[in-house]
């Protein structure tokens, strides 16, 4: 992979699960490049560079808490996988992963966040043809992996 995608917090300085194993993974030369970066607004998106890990780029995005759908959270989520898409575009990438964002603590129902992910990558994919040649999305659980499974057999038929 060329870029994997870190749910992460606005501070952007590490957390609790995966954002905090990436950032342990990473090492300490990540914290000082997110400390430079300022924050991320949520639903928006940064790129580091990937330091310890296999991939070269990490993608910070930060995703919505839920409250209910009614606080703008499927648009905002939706940018973060448009963002993200945007960014690994402009570094000339050609492989991305991403995790379900905003699944884990901030709360988002698990498939219509997963809807919201197909939605947003196949039409990005289908507007910018060539630009990526592998979209990956590394699930948590079985339950999520079901998920992406029964949504992607919906679109196929």
């Amino acid at each position: 992979m060329d870029a994997i995608v870190n749910a992460a917090n606005s501070g952007l300085l590490g957390g609790g699960g995966v954002d905090g194993a990436i950032h342990r993974a990473a090492g300490p030369d990540l914290l000082t490049e997110c400390r430079a970066l300022g924050g991320c607004l949520t639903g928006q998106s940064k790129i580091t560079r990937g330091y310890r890990l296999t991939a070269p780029w990490i993608i910070h995005t930060v995703g919505p808490v839920w409250s209910g759908g009614r606080a703008g959270e499927p648009e905002l989520l939706a940018n973060c996988y448009q963002t993200a898409l945007e960014l690994a575009t402009a570094k000339h990438l050609t492989s991305i992963a991403f995790p379900n964002i905003s699944t884990g603590v901030y709360g988002y129902p698990k498939e219509a966040a997963a809807k919201i992910a197909l939605a947003t990558v196949t039409h990005y994919l289908e507007e910018n043809p060539g630009r990526l040649a592998k979209v990956v999305f590394a699930l948590f659980d079985h339950e999520n992996f079901k998920i992406y499974k029964k949504l992607l057999d919906s679109i196929e038929t």
